[in-house]
Order: structure tokens, then sequence, then C-alpha cells
């Protein structure tokens, strides 16, 4: 099975918005991002638009050669603009203004219809969703009934252990435990969140993860080794 490479440029956005002009441009990365043999591009438009903002996914969407993955909240408003500019796929990540980051997976239990309503929206549009769930044998079959046919596993807890030398196995074998339940059931399984190349190799020992999205890492090792050269050495990782 061909592992693919989604890359998050959100970044790239905030490095552009910090001068409050055009350069570096997004989509422009976008593209080398893909000639270098990335597999999709993934922007996460969050409520404050604090890095992609609203004409980046408009001018990212009018090209339809680029496989768009867009992160949205659980937000009607945002449901209207994806089905606006119907990227190819899409995933549901929980957002909380004042975060870093994105600091976990979806709360399914608490917001389990709103959830259902709107994987119902992006299923009758033929819009793979993907649900960010944290690696948690509830969250999966909950994610099973509420409809999805896809999951991304938030791998941030792994990747903080991995990077600071404790020891990871027991979360490893967590996430290997709910990949393959995943699988049994008939999810396609990703993972995403704080990886490296060390945590990358890692993770890429789970066989049935078929999807890898990474971000923060790949654009800042791009500063000083340029993003082909950066993206093709996770290729290699992968495959």
């Amino acid at each position: 099975m061909k592992k693919r490479l989604g890359v998050n440029i959100d970044h790239v956005a905030t490095l552009r918005n910090a001068r409050g002009e055009k350069h570096p441009d997004p989509y422009t990365v976008a593209l080398e991002v893909l000639k270098s043999g990335a597999d999709s591009i993934t922007v996460h438009l969050r409520e404050d638009r604090r890095h992609i903002k609203d004409i980046d996914l408009k001018i990212l969407s009018s090209n339809k050669i680029i496989p768009i993955n867009l992160e949205i909240a659980s937000d009607s408003t945002m449901v209207k603009i994806a089905l606006k500019y119907k990227p190819s796929f899409i995933c549901l990540v929980p957002e909380k203004r004042d975060e870093i980051t994105t600091e976990g997976g979806l709360n399914l239990k608490k917001n389990r219809n709103k959830i259902k309503k709107i994987l119902d929206v992006f299923n009758r549009n033929n819009i793979r969703t993907s649900l960010f769930i944290n690696p948690s044998m509830q969250d999966i079959k909950l994610s099973k009934i509420l409809g999805s046919k896809c999951i991304e596993i938030h791998t941030g807890k792994i990747s903080n252990q991995i990077k600071q030398n404790k020891n990871y196995l027991k979360e490893f074998n967590k996430i290997k435990k709910c990949v393959s339940y995943a699988k049994n059931i008939g999810l396609e399984v990703h993972a995403g969140h704080g990886m490296d190349y060390k945590t990358t190799k890692i993770l890429n020992k789970i066989k049935q993860i078929e999807e890898f999205n990474i971000g923060h890492f790949i654009i800042g090792e791009s500063v000083s080794h340029g993003i082909s050269k950066v993206v093709k050495k996770f290729i290699n990782i992968l495959r």
C-alpha cells in the first residue's frame, strides 16, 4: 500500500501575515510541494483567520489539480464555506480561539448530533470527511456510528514523548491497536500532529495508516533546507 503524504501549508501564511504583504505565497508553495511528490495540501481555515485566509482557499480551490484537505471546526459557517469551494477532502477538527495549535481530538460524545449532521451533509456531497480524534477505542466506535468513513489520529502525545526521549511504547501500542480496530470496522486511517522525521519513521511501522499529514515541521525545516528537499525526505521515509 502506498503511503500518502499531505503537507499542511498554514505556516507559509503565518510567515506572510507577519508582514501583512503577499510573500511567501501559499499557492506557489502548494504547487512546489505537489511537484516534489506530496499527495495533497492541507489548510486549516480558522475562525480567527490567523494564517490561511478565505482568499487563499478561493485561489487554491480554483486550481482543480490541487487536492485540498480542508480542516474546519464543526461550525455552520465553516460548513457553508466548505460547500462553496468543494475541496477534495475535509477534516473536522476541534478549535479554541486561545489555543496555539490544536490540542487534542474532537469531543465526539459531547458534539455527536452536530457532527453527525455535518457528516451527513458532506457525505451527500461526496466529500471524503475525516474526524480528527484521539487514539481511543470509544472515539473510533463512535466515528463509525456517526457515519464517518475516515479518521485522523491525533499523534501529538507520542510525538512529544519521542522528541523528549521518553518511553513511547505504551502510546505506540495504543495507537497500533486503535488503527487495527479502525481498519477492521471499515475506517480509513490517517495520522497527524507534531511529527518530524523520527516520529514519522516510528509511526510508519504501523502499516495500516494510509496517510500522514505534516505541517509545522516541514515548513520550519524548509527555512534551512528548502521545501522540495524536505518533502522528498518524508516521501522516502513513508515509501
